[in-house]
């Protein structure tokens, strides 16, 4: 098992492995599946700032495609044996960006904005303390409570109650940027435990 390959129940999932099979079998690269998670959540952070309905609902299809492109650039790379030399770095930063983009629309949708930039900045700060980890030659810790999966999806779930109440994003950019600040603690304190040991 690849300990630097974030575990993801998706992956077992028969329609995202057919799809996945097609798409390693076309000439699109698993990079430009990574790519185009961007621009999936891109079109999120746009559609966040109309603050109606319809735009909480094309932001949560544009998280949701984001996360589908995440699962399936992987199969595509790993399983369908299309991996590339860039892979690595093609897996790592359009999340970051994404997230970013995302996040702090998010934030600046509900009317706090800083709580979308602590967010942001506290899921990038994820990633670095599970990349240390590595470096450090431990097994890459994918830990929550707020990992990328759950982070994207407490903010579709704020967008879809955000249908009803105004409250529903805010709460959710709430518990996204306390839940990734706990994810850090955890994910450092388990590390600090490894360097530790004899």
């Amino acid at each position: 098992m690849d300990m630097t390959r974030r575990p993801v129940a998706a992956r077992s999932n028969a329609m995202i492995t057919r799809l996945a099979t097609r798409l390693a079998a076309s000439q699109i690269t698993p990079n430009q599946i990574s790519l185009a998670s961007v621009g999936f959540a891109a079109l999120a952070a746009w559609t966040l700032g109309w603050r109606d309905g319809v735009g909480d609902g094309l932001a949560i299809l544009g998280i949701e495609l984001r996360l589908l492109c995440n699962v399936v650039d992987g199969l595509v790379a790993i399983e369908g044996g299309r991996k590339t030399a860039l892979g690595p770095m093609f897996n790592e930063f359009p999340d970051r960006i994404s997230d970013g983009l995302i996040l702090v629309a998010a934030g600046y949708a509900c009317g706090l904005p800083g709580w979308g930039w602590l967010g942001a900045l506290l899921a990038v700060l994820t990633a670095y303390v599970r990349l240390f980890g590595g470096a450090m030659g431990f097994a890459q810790d994918f830990r929550g409570p707020m990992a990328k999966q759950t982070r994207m999806h407490v903010i579709s779930a704020g967008c879809l109650v955000a249908m009803f109440t105004h409250y529903g994003l805010a709460v959710a950019v709430v518990v996204v940027a306390v839940g990734s600040a706990m994810t850090c603690a955890t994910r450092s304190l388990a590390i600090a435990r490894q360097m530790a040991l004899p």
